[in-house]
């Protein structure tokens, strides 16, 4: 039996995919999250086989909640389902460790066979996924992706030289390396469009 948690924060949606999944005789839907702190918590307590979540969710994302069960070492298959072939996504996905890598709109007997494969050791993403992240590959060195994360809190540069052990004209120089490769004029709007295209 393959115990399945459903981390949605779309109460309906998440209610239609557990009715789905318990239709399969081998799979048994053991607990459901609305957000992704609560994914997380309920995966730790739970200890589920495998669990079922989507990207975009309130307090933490899909691909946090990955991260969080691969650095925590949690025994826990991760299959992200989403409604958004963005790029950097999937490249950040693979990195977390995520097993899995569906639009929603598949139809749901993939699903099901695409869950079992995952659980035989196999990997699972969407062709449109893959062909989307072919076209686009994230232009950012891991420090700028830093930096960028660090203006996103608000940060001033020098708090995040301070904070890096850098000094304030190394900074300015990634974050406007940065800006160019986005084709950005400031850090709002350059960190605006990395999100959108899932890379930071």
């Amino acid at each position: 039996m393959i115990r399945i948690l459903i981390a949605e924060d779309q109460r309906m949606l998440r209610g239609a995919l557990a009715s789905l999944l318990d239709l399969e005789d081998d799979f048994e839907v053991i607990g459901e999250a609305g957000n992704g702190e609560e994914a997380l918590k309920r995966i730790i307590s739970l200890q589920p086989d495998l669990c079922l979540m989507d990207i975009e969710m309130p307090v933490m994302s899909g691909l946090d909640v990955a991260e969080q069960v691969q650095q925590l070492g949690l025994n826990c298959r991760i299959m992200i389902l989403t409604t958004f072939a963005r790029p950097g996504f999937l490249e950040r996905a693979v990195q977390a460790g995520v097993q899995g890598y569906l639009l929603k709109d598949e139809p749901s007997d993939r699903l099901a066979e695409a869950i079992r494969r995952v659980m035989n050791g196999g990997r699972e993403v969407s062709p449109e996924l893959v062909f989307g992240a072919a076209r686009s590959v994230n232009p950012l060195t891991e420090r700028e992706k830093e930096l960028l994360k660090l203006a996103a809190t608000g940060m001033s540069t020098s708090h995040m030289a301070a904070s890096l052990h850098l000094s304030y004209g190394t900074v300015r120089n990634y974050l406007s390396e940065a800006f160019a490769k986005l084709n950005a004029k400031n850090r709002i709007e350059a960190v605006s469009i990395a999100e959108k295209k899932g890379w930071l």
